[in-house]
Parts: structure tokens; C-alpha cells; sequence
């Protein structure tokens, strides 16, 4: 696989120190926004003052032809437990590989060895075998050429698999089901949701298509590796975990007609904008695309595909954050994120929203 990093080059000075902040535990949201797009939603331009709205002013903040890139991956309940005799495993499928053959992060996943079986618990005839581990936990499993017998025992014995910060000690809650759920998602594959899309209703969409906005559709099967912390002092220094990903030939061509109409291009998720620069060719024209992509986008890339990003709000020194400081600017994000902890906005994947404009400043 190429190397997809656009990070700056090596003389430039860039710190994981640099995107850091202090974040009080009461602002990381527990449960989503009801209705969800009462959510707020801050805006930040390029310049000037920040707007404090709520996501429900997006008809509003957007233009008739600008086109919206969501992303249509649905969240998998990947969170297994499972048996080798009396030892037991916390299994979550990270990565479908294809024909059965799962990539899975594992804990204690230096007692599987090749060859070895392990029992589904809570799903009766449901095993896999262990093919070798990929480091950092991982480990590559084949459940076999069913796949439909592979989704029925997720939905028998698999869990939402909720980001850490989401506490919930006695497991997920039924609702959790639901709203860690897209109103978009229609292709299997997550283990983490698009949380920029959890904000959308059909009331919004609705009035969202009455004012001119439209909407087209890509594929990105987030994977655990975007809760991964960035623990090197240069961040160049980390690896993202590949990820699965498509962008189809309508989702281009309605890029491309927007681009030629003059509407801007409005990238819902961190993950649809990684996905639409991955697409992105040199032109900036975005080109159908299907594969792995390990896009890590640090300050100092050129976009080249998304004038606007929607997104939450990330954790300090992630490389979502990162992402998000390299299209509005570090100074910019750092201000930006001050002024939400401030108003006692609601952080990260059940929290609220920012409505970044891209910051082209050399």
C-alpha cells in the first residue's frame, strides 16, 4: 500500500503537544441531543467572530447547490466475547478483509495461536479460526463463507461497540442501538459511527432539499484505530490503521456537477473528507475509488475536494483533531474549542457540532 501521509515536511515543527487542551469530564455527552438536531452547532469562518447556532439553522448557514458528502456505512454490533476452552476473549471486528476473513482487535491476543478455534459466546455453532496476529492487538480470524450466518449471530451475541468515554458499565443500553445509528447508514461494516451524521433527522433533510442542498453518498467502514491516541511527540511519528472505502461514480459525477454549477462541497464527517481526498486527484477532481485507504492528514496538507467540513468536537491530541486543525487552522481550532468549552458545548461522539470553512491561508 502506498504512503498516503500528507504530513509537512520533516524540518517543519509540529508537536502532539500543539493540539492539546483540557477538557472538563462534564461536557463529554452521554446521550445524544433529542430531538438530534437540536444539537448545537458552532461556526467557525476563516476570520471573525464564531456564530453559536444549532444544527437545525443548516438550511439557513447553506446555499442552493452547495452538495453534501455523507458517508452511508452502518455501525456493526462488533463487540464479541468468545471461548477457547476455559479462557476467554473480548473480540472486536475491526476490518472485513473478504470470503469470512476478519481483522479483529483482541485482548490478550498473544494466547491465540495460528490454527486455534474459538467459540462465539451467545451465538451456538458460531466459531473462527485464528489465521496470525497483525500487532497492536490485532489478530486475523476466519469465521467461514457465510456471511449471513456471521450477521445473524452479531445480532444475537455482538454489542454497539461505544467509544470508551461513553460510560456505560453495565454494557449498552437499548436505545444505544438506535442512536448510535446514522439516519444515512445502509452499508454494513463500522465499529464507529460517522458522528457528524447522528444529527440528522428527516425533518432536516427535508428542509435541507427545499432549500437547493443536495446530497450524495460514500463509503468509509470507520474503524477502531480512530479512537487510538497519538502517544509520539511528533505526530508524524503515528500510523492510522487502514480503513475500507468507496466513492462511486454518481457520488463523483455530483461532485463534479456542483464544482462546475459553482456550489460548494460540503464534506459531513472527518471520515467522508479522508475518503474524498484519498479520491482526490492532483486536479482536484475527485475520481471514483475503491480500497484501503490510511490517509493521515496533519497541518500542512493541500484539500483539494471539501470547501466546508461538519463535524463534533474531537479529543485533545488526536488525529481528528489534528485533521480538523489542518483544514481551519491550529490557532484557529485551539480558539475555537476554547470558546465551546466556555459555552459548555457537548464534546465528542454524542455531543454537538462545528461547521468549519476551510482556511487556505499558506
Amino acid at each position: 500500500m502506498p504512503d498516503l501521509s500528507t504530513a509537512p515536511p520533516a524540518a517543519a515543527p509540529l508537536r502532539t503537544a500543539d493540539f492539546d487542551f483540557a477538557l472538563p469530564e462534564r461536557l463529554i455527552a452521554q446521550a445524544p441531543a433529542r430531538p438530534r438536531d437540536s444539537a448545537r452547532l458552532l461556526v467557525v469562518p476563516p476570520a471573525g467572530p464564531f456564530a453559536d447556532r444549532i444544527v437545525r439553522d443548516l438550511p439557513a448557514l447553506l446555499a442552493p447547490g452547495d452538495l453534501l458528502v455523507v458517508n452511508d456505512t452502518r455501525v456493526i454490533p462488533a463487540r464479541l466475547r468468545a471461548r477457547r476452552g476455559a479462557a476467554r476473549f473480548e473480540l472486536l471486528l475491526n476490518r472485513a478483509e473478504g470470503g469470512g476473513i476478519w481483522q479483529a482487535l483482541v485482548r490478550n491476543a498473544r494466547r491465540l495461536r495460528p490454527g486455534e478455534r474459538v467459540e462465539i459466546e451467545g451465538a451456538p455453532g458460531c466459531a473462527a479460526r485464528v489465521l496470525g496476529r497483525d500487532g497492536e492487538g490485532a489478530v486475523r480470524l476466519d469465521f467461514g463463507a457465510d456471511p449471513a450466518a456471521l450477521a445473524a449471530a452479531l445480532e444475537r451475541a455482538g454489542e454497539v461497540p461505544l467509544p470508551p468515554y461513553i460510560r456505560r458499565p453495565d454494557g449498552p443500553r437499548p436505545e444505544d442501538a438506535a442512536d448510535y445509528q446514522t439516519v444515512f447508514a445502509r452499508v454494513p461494516g463500522a465499529v464507529a459511527a460517522p458522528t457528524a451524521s447522528l444529527h440528522f433527522t428527516e425533518p432536516l433533510l427535508a428542509a435541507l432539499a427545499a432549500r437547493g442542498v443536495r446530497r450524495t453518498t460514500v463509503t468509509l467502514h470507520v474503524g477502531a484505530g480512530t479512537f487510538l491516541p497519538v502517544r509520539a511527540e511528533d505526530p508524524r511519528a503515528h500510523r492510522l490503521h487502514a480503513e475500507w472505502g468507496e466513492v462511486g461514480e454518481e457520488a463523483a459525477a455530483a461532485i463534479a456537477a456542483a464544482r462546475r454549477e459553482g456550489g460548494r462541497i460540503v464534506a459531513v464527517g472527518t471520515t467522508a473528507l479522508r475518503l474524498l481526498e484519498t479520491a482526490a486527484a492532483a486536479s482536484g477532481e475527485v475520481r471514483p475509488f475503491r480500497g484501503l485507504t490510511d490517509l493521515y492528514i496533519l497541518p500542512g496538507h493541500r484539500f483539494r475536494t471539501a470547501d466546508l467540513l461538519l463535524t463534533n468536537f474531537h479529543l485533545p491530541r488526536s488525529t481528528l483533531f489534528m485533521l480538523v486543525s489542518a483544514f481551519a487552522g491550529t490557532a484557529r481550532m485551539q480558539a475555537a474549542y476554547a470558546h465551546a468549552i466556555a459555552r459548555e458545548y457537548r464534546f465528542y461522539s454524542y455531543g454537538d457540532a462545528t461547521l468549519l470553512h476551510r482556511d487556505d491561508t499558506p
